[in-house]
């Protein structure tokens, strides 16, 4: 095989990797009734990739994603439970303004954008770190909350990436269906773990 030959077939294999990935999220999703699946599937998710980010390109994708999604099915529906409350208590914040036409009111827009765009923040942090570190789930918000905080080039790096692929799929939209999920993970895991190297490098170097 030569050279372009072994680089297309690495191309197509890494394809189907991440079809079949996302494939997978949606099936566990679906098999959890979805309110009880999404955020196993989400989980098992990061963590297969995490193993692809290391070099374990080899794993056994289908017998590592279910093994991810029995040990973290409770873990991860605590953490669904978290982000889903402060999904909420934005929605009702929202619906609160919208009907009290109080212009003082009003004024409270702005730290509830701030407050929804720390959270998206936060977001694209938490299941990196839910996956990365072998904490408490108290700990693990925690840690997420602060790299983020400490490390905004890669949360903008992050955004920046994602509106890339959004206009990508944007323009090919079974593309999402295909690769949304498995996609979307890749990216967010590959820079956060970067930060949280660079986070734990920091620490060694304070604490050396």
């Amino acid at each position: 095989m030569n050279s372009t030959s072994g680089f297309i077939y690495s191309v197509l294999e890494w394809i189907t990797r991440f079809a079949y990935v996302n494939l997978l999220w949606i099936v566990f999703t679906l098999a959890g009734g979805i309110v009880l699946g999404i955020f196993p599937a989400t989980v098992s998710l990061f963590a297969v990739i995490r193993k692809w980010l290391y070099g374990e390109a080899d794993i056994p994708v289908f017998k590592s994603f279910w093994n991810f999604y029995k040990k973290d099915f409770i873990k991860s529906n605590l953490l669904g439970v978290f982000i889903s409350g402060l999904v909420i208590l934005i929605g009702i914040d929202f619906l609160f303004i919208e009907v009290n036409v109080n212009d003082l009111l009003r004024l409270t827009y702005l730290p509830l954008y701030i407050f929804m765009f720390l959270f998206l923040l936060f977001f694209f942090y938490i299941f990196p770190a839910f996956v990365h570190y072998d904490l408490k789930l108290r700990k693990v918000i925690k840690n997420a909350f602060l790299v983020m905080l400490i490390t905004p080039l890669h949360s903008l790096l992050i955004i920046v990436s994602l509106i890339s692929i959004y206009f990508i799929m944007e323009a090919v939209p079974a593309l999402v269906f295909i690769f949304g999920a498995s996609i979307y993970a890749f990216i967010t895991m590959w820079l956060c773990l970067n930060a949280f190297s660079k986070v734990e490098k920091k620490g060694k170097r304070s604490r050396g």
